[in-house]
């Protein structure tokens, strides 16, 4: 299978590929963040980094990047969750516009744009449940699907509220796995049954214990545990494995990050058993479409020779009228797609 990533940030896809069974043979990234791409590379040096997604196009099996040209041949799946920050509640309400900004948000049309061009048999898009109805009924209107909500809290200690957009099919919601925050802490003890979703505040910790409990308290953006049950002196953020628990990726996979740096990451990133999901129904169409695989042409041609011919004819002969069959007709079919073109 050949995948191509848009926004690929620390390849959360690409662990989830991994886990659902798929196998990758290549795996296209654009990412323009360094330290997402330094994540990525250290646990799959085999990914191919083609750089911004604003100057990625493709046509007739050749994918143009400011890293090169690709002679992908057919891409299978087309992944992407791009930048949310302008979708999302979290934001301040005047922040808030959508597909406007073209820098954050607006880089769903551009997404959108290669995904059209490149045409593949399957795609995945993600981003926030709670964004403005109009932007939400735009982009369903152009992935041509309506999408499938899932908090990542059925299969992770984190509330992630989040809309998928995929043509895999027969796609549901997962099973819940009865994973609470306190089962994944390294220590210390939490009043909450599930972390809030991973934010940009999670890489910006305040250091003052009272502005903690505050934030905590007012906001509900950031989730904090006590060291010490009775001792509010105790608390403290999230550390950097149960940041990475919360979205279900490797313990240590961004382990040459600093914990800021990590959380910066995860919390752009997907949850990863989320996607695993999703991506164990594209392993049983995939399975699906293999034993259900039509007699091919050349098959064909091999049996209508056998039929005309009174004798059984040698496998040498056989295949070679049948290539020759079939070579005739592959190339009355690319002359006929060349003027349907025109």
């Amino acid at each position: 299978m050949k995948v191509l990533s848009l926004c690929d940030g620390m390849s959360c896809g690409q662990i989830a590929l991994e886990r659902a069974g798929l196998k990758v043979d290549e795996y296209y990234a654009a990412e323009i963040k360094k330290i997402a791409i330094k994540v990525t590379m250290e646990n799959y040096p085999e990914t191919i980094q083609v750089g911004d997604v604003n100057k990625i196009s493709y046509a007739n099996g050749i994918l143009y990047t400011e890293n090169g040209v690709f002679n992908v041949g057919k891409i299978d799946l087309v992944i992407f969750g791009s930048p949310c920050q302008t979708f999302s509640v979290a934001m301040k309400k005047d922040l808030r516009i959508g597909l406007e900004n073209k820098e954050k948000s607006g880089l769903f049309l551009e997404c959108y744009r290669i995904l059209k061009e490149v045409n593949p048999d399957y795609f995945l898009m993600e981003n926030v449940a709670r964004m403005k109805k109009e932007d939400k009924d735009y982009i369903t209107s152009l992935m041509g699907v309506e999408p499938i909500r899932i908090n990542s809290q059925l299969v992770s200690a984190q509330l992630r509220d989040r809309l998928y957009w995929t043509n895999i099919p027969n796609v549901n919601q997962p099973e819940d796995k009865h994973i609470y925050l306190q089962n994944i802490l390294t220590s210390g003890y939490t009043d909450r049954e599930k972390a809030r979703a991973l934010l940009v505040s999670d890489s910006r910790p305040l250091v003052s214990k009272d502005k903690m409990l505050r934030r905590y308290k007012k906001t509900g953006f950031t989730t904090i545990v006590w060291e010490d049950k009775d001792d509010d002196c105790s608390i403290r953020y999230l550390n950097q494995t149960e940041l990475e628990r919360c979205q279900t990726v490797p313990e240590g996979y961004t382990k040459s990050l600093s914990r800021n740096e990590a959380a910066d990451l995860l919390g752009d990133g997907w949850t990863v058993d989320v996607i695993v999901h999703l991506f164990k129904s594209l392993f049983e169409a995939l399975k699906s479409k293999e034993h259900k695989e039509p007699v091919t042409l050349f098959d064909f041609f091999k049996l209508s020779y056998i039929e005309s011919e009174e004798n059984e004819p040698s496998s040498e002969h056989l295949d070679e009228y049948a290539k020759g069959w079939n070579d005739a007709l592959e190339e009355v079919m690319k002359k006929l797609q060349e003027s349907m073109r025109k």
